[in-house]
């Protein structure tokens, strides 16, 4: 254990940790909606890390889904980690063993991968322990609050702390969007056409409907519309 290394993970991991918490809360709401019992929501939160695949799960869940609905939607929706813990395995030490890269791969955030990527050198495992020790916490703890208050606080109340979760998509797609014609009519055509699947009635679950639109805008985009290689540089 490089105890400098993991005092550094806890440092760059406490602002990690707070944010964490305000958005697990309101993950927390989402997932009460969803019939989850703050118990399994703090399992669900510290076994996944990750806010868009735990709300999708949770609205497949809560939709009445098959587990391979649940089990699809969450590997689409974090599928980005693999790029992330691709990048991050080029950095490791050689001697760096198969359990230690298990613990920092379980660990690899889009928040915690950006200050693990930013270090110089070799990845030291320690560092991303001192991290984890704090991050998982405020998300596993932030989202079985948010589930205990919503069981308690009035429904209208609730439902307007549901309505910060969807605040916190818009901002991650918002930006880019703005930056990215591709990406912006994407987002719209994906509005459009979620909405026709619930103005028709069509007998498709919520899961199923996700999985889909997924799968077919980003091959059409990816297809019709690739980044050069300059571009990726």
């Amino acid at each position: 254990m490089n105890k400098i290394a993991f005092k550094d993970g806890i440092r760059d991991g406490l602002p990690i940790c707070f944010g964490y918490f305000a958005v697990a809360f309101s993950l927390g709401i989402a997932m009460r909606k969803a019939g989850l019992t703050s118990f399994q929501g703090f399992l669900f939160s510290a076994l996944n890390m990750a806010s868009a695949g735990e709300y999708a799960a949770s609205q497949v869940i809560q939709s009445l889904g098959s587990y391979l609905e649940i089990a699809t939607v969450t590997l689409i929706a974090n599928m980005r980690y693999l790029l992330m813990s691709t990048a991050i395995t080029q950095r490791f030490n050689p001697d760096t063993n198969i359990m230690e890269r298990m613990i920092v791969g379980y660990g690899i955030t889009d928040e915690i991968f950006g200050i693990t990527i930013n270090r110089e050198g070799y990845i030291e495992p320690s560092y991303n322990y001192g991290a984890l020790l704090v991050a998982v916490p405020g998300w596993s703890i932030g989202t079985a609050l948010g589930i205990l208050a919503g069981n308690i606080l009035p429904a209208r109340l609730v439902s307007a702390l549901t309505v910060t979760l969807f605040g916190m998509f818009i901002a991650i797609i918002i930006p880019k969007a703005k930056h990215n014609k591709v990406i912006f009519y994407l987002i719209i055509i994906s509005f459009l056409v979620s909405f026709l699947f619930d103005h028709f009635k069509l007998d498709i679950s919520l899961g199923t409907k996700t999985i889909l639109l997924t799968i077919i805008l980003s091959a059409l985009a990816a297809y019709f519309f690739p980044i050069k290689e300059e571009e990726k540089s």
